[in-house]
């Protein structure tokens, strides 16, 4: 009887056939505290070391658009910190960001104050101009960011 053909051989099948499910790493929510989902999504998930960033807007301390662009765009890019803070990362930590603009004429100014946040070497990123975003949103980024010094 040679190697192939013995209870090893079946074994090591089976373990093929399930390693895809062993392989997958648990998801974990990252919810500042204090903060509340504007529907059914999380903030932030970590799973393995990579963590998604769900798409944020600019909201004034009223939960409302701010009147000045740039504003808008801080307040973006602080709510990306806000959970990134909670999963113990930073801005730094960001791989890939997604820039999403209602007005592709507002890119120099978005681009001036996200440079101003982002540090060097900046994420790889893609901005995309939208027809509408939620409410009177002019801005939404989502970041993916590396996990890999996330709080367990």
């Amino acid at each position: 009887m040679s190697f192939f053909q013995t209870p090893l051989r079946s074994a090591l099948a089976a373990l093929l056939l399930l390693a895809p499910g062993l392989l997958q790493a648990e998801k974990k929510a990252i919810v500042p505290k204090g903060s509340a989902t504007a529907g059914p999504y999380s903030p932030g998930i970590i799973s393995g070391n990579t963590m998604y960033v769900a798409g944020q807007i600019g909201r004034d301390a009223n939960g409302g658009t701010p009147e000045v662009f740039e504003d808008e765009v801080k307040a973006c890019i602080g709510s990306i910190e806000k959970i990134l803070k909670e999963a113990g990362l930073t801005l730094a930590d960001a791989v890939a960001v997604q820039v999403y603009l209602t007005d592709m004429d507002l890119f120099d100014r978005m681009n001036k104050v996200y440079m101003t946040q982002f540090p060097e070497p900046r994420p790889a990123r893609t901005t995309v101009g939208v027809a509408k975003l939620v409410g009177k949103a002019r801005i939404e980024i989502t970041v993916t960011a590396d996990a890999s010094k996330a709080k367990k």
